[in-house]
């Protein structure tokens, strides 16, 4: 038990600052790199260390998939999962799943921009959607992407328990060792820059919504 103990302790210090890493590496680009997440927090600890501990199946058991940057807040969700093996050999060493979990902050240039000018009130909307938003920063609006490792992708689920199909803007042939996806979409992408990741929001008055209804998630 003091070795699950030691190496709980070692995994969530080497979390805590492949996240700082990761903070640094969004300031630059808005995704969180779950490939490069697990990369780091197995240099920290290192991988020989790793293979000699009672993780399941060495560092294959650390996953961190889950893990995402919140386009709303700007912080970063870390998720950390793994599976240590119970030194109890008369019940054949059984594994444990454990899961480290918490938020760090990052910095974002969003602004409010949910204001009224006068008697105007400021909503938005995009091409196709069929609401409006008061809230720029709704979750409907901000797409949250993930980048996230091919090799597991069919074990994901979007928020509305459905699996992931290639994007047929983006993805020709096989699929690269990692790929995007969003918690409400049911695409993986290749590009980041693909169209079906991007969404056009327009400012516009309420007034000029036409027959769009309002947002259940942020219109009051």
């Amino acid at each position: 038990m003091i070795e699950i103990q030691s190496i709980k302790v070692s995994i969530k210090n080497a979390s805590w600052n492949a996240a700082k890493c990761a903070v640094e590496d969004t300031a630059t680009v808005p995704v969180l790199n779950s490939i490069k997440l697990k990369s780091d927090i197995i240099d920290m600890i290192g991988e020989e260390r790793i293979e000699r501990s009672i993780l399941e199946d060495g560092s294959s058991s650390i996953t961190c998939w889950k893990s995402y940057m919140s386009p709303a807040s700007g912080e970063l969700n870390i998720v950390v999962e793994y599976k240590v093996k119970i030194p109890l050999p008369l019940f054949g060493n059984p594994s444990a799943k454990i899961r480290e979990e918490f938020r760090m902050s990052a910095w974002t240039g969003y602004q409010d921009r949910g204001e009224k000018e006068g008697d105007s009130e400021i909503v938005y909307i995009t091409d196709t959607g069929l609401v409006y938003h008061e809230d720029y920063q709704c979750s409907y609006l901000q797409l949250s992407i993930r980048f996230v490792p091919y090799s597991g992708l069919s074990f994901m689920r979007n928020e509305y328990g459905g699996k992931y199909y290639a994007c047929e803007k983006c993805v020709f042939g096989s699929s690269l060792a990692g790929v995007y996806i969003t918690e409400s979409g049911n695409r993986y992408h290749n590009s980041l820059t693909c169209s079906g990741l991007k969404r056009t929001i327009h400012a516009v008055e309420r007034s000029e919504v036409g027959m769009r209804g309002a947002c259940s998630r942020c219109s009051k």
